[in-house]
Parts: structure tokens; sequence; C-alpha cells
């Protein structure tokens, strides 16, 4: 049985705005169940470990999805959930992938969390699938391979400036994640915004919004 590690942010605060985030529920559960249906084992792993925040803003009415009202229905998935393992505890050697969903959280917390970098950088050297959309490709900013940045003149992509500035989110953020690829010499490409899009560049699988991460894990089953 293939193996994958899922990482999820364990920051909910957005910024100095006084209102909450955390992970996107459908980029966490399209691609989860997608897996966890092909027989694949997931383990759920965040930096602080125990139950990761949820962005309220994901559980609107409008972003509603079949996995996500499978997810709001899922007891066994959301007891797991709440015991993710402490990031710190994680091997590489133990899984065959490593898979980050987005939401604005990991902008705060796994982009320079130094078990991630360290994560990313050992699946990658060791020639295993990374995974990550929306905003989680912020977590391969410090991410080096041979004393480079590991997305220089990589194909990439991420949720992009437009995309941020309609969210109204962009003097916000700590990071804007197209730049912070760019600014590491990541050659990033996007479509339309929020529509469905994912690069593939070897190992390094980058999916742009919420649209793009059912294609995102169909890419990493495709390479496990």
């Amino acid at each position: 049985m293939k193996k994958v590690v899922f990482v999820l942010t364990s920051h909910e605060e957005l910024g100095n705005t006084g209102e909450k985030t955390g992970f996107w529920i459908e980029e966490f559960a399209a691609p989860y169940y997608l897996l966890k249906d092909k027989g694949v084992e997931v383990t759920l792993a965040s930096p602080k470990g125990g139950q990761p925040p949820i962005d309220p803003k994901s559980n609107e009415p409008d972003f509603q999805t079949p996995a996500t009202l499978r997810f709001n229905k899922d007891e066994e998935l959301q007891n797991v959930m709440a015991n993710t393992a402490k990031l710190s505890d994680i091997s590489e050697a133990d899984y065959d992938a490593i898979f980050y969903p987005g939401g604005h959280g990991p902008l705060w917390d796994l982009a320079e969390d130094k078990h991630s970098i360290a994560l990313i950088e050992a699946f990658y050297t060791n020639d295993k699938p990374v995974g990550a959309v929306c905003h989680a490709p912020i977590v391969l900013k410090d991410a080096q391979v041979n004393g480079e940045p590991l997305v220089k003149n990589k194909k990439v992509t991420g949720f992009s400036n437009t995309e941020e500035e309609i969210m109204q989110l962009t003097s916000i953020v700590p990071f804007l994640v197209e730049d912070e690829l760019k600014n590491k010499g990541g050659i990033y490409s996007k479509a339309g915004d929020w529509q469905e899009y994912v690069i593939e560049d070897g190992n390094l699988i980058t999916g742009q919004n919420p649209a793009s991460s059912e294609l995102v894990a169909e890419k990493l089953l495709a390479k496990l």
C-alpha cells in the first residue's frame, strides 16, 4: 500500500484582521478522498499536532462540493484530523509522497517551518512526489537542492496575485505566492482566476486554486 503524508497548517489568525483562517476544506477533502478511495494510506500532520484550524469561509454554502459535503459527514475522518501527528515526528522514509492543502494559514507557519522545509527537501532529493495546491506552494519558497532554490527553473503555479486581489487580502498576507515563486527563480504560470490549472515538473506538482485540488491529487496518484 502506498503512503502519503498530508501536511496541514496550525495557524488560525488572518493577520491583524481579527478574522480566522486555516486550511481550505475543498483543498484537503478532494485530494484526501481521491487517494483514499484508490487504496492509498494517508497520514495527517501539522506543525503543532492535534486539530488543525479550518478556514470558516471554506464552509460557506458557495464553496461546498461533493468532497466537502462528504468530509462534513465523516466522523471517522474528523476524529483522525483532531489528532494530527506533529510535523517534527514525521520521517520522509516512511512515505511515498507529501502533499500540502492550501488555505491562507500556510502563509504564516508552513512557509518558513524548518521541519516542513527539511521534509520537502528529503522527499524531492529521494525522487518522491511533492504536491501543493493554492496557497500551499508557498511551502516551497525556502526549500533548496544543491544550494539552489528547489523551484529555480522549475515550472510552478499557485494562488495568483489577481486572485489574492479579488480576496482583498494583498495587504494582509505576509507573502504573495506568485511573487515568491518568481523571486526564487520558478517559472510561474497560471490560468484565469478560479480556473482549474495544474503544473507538473518532474516530481513537483502544483495547483493554482481550490478548483485545481483534485487534479493535483490525480497527478500525484499517477506518480505513485
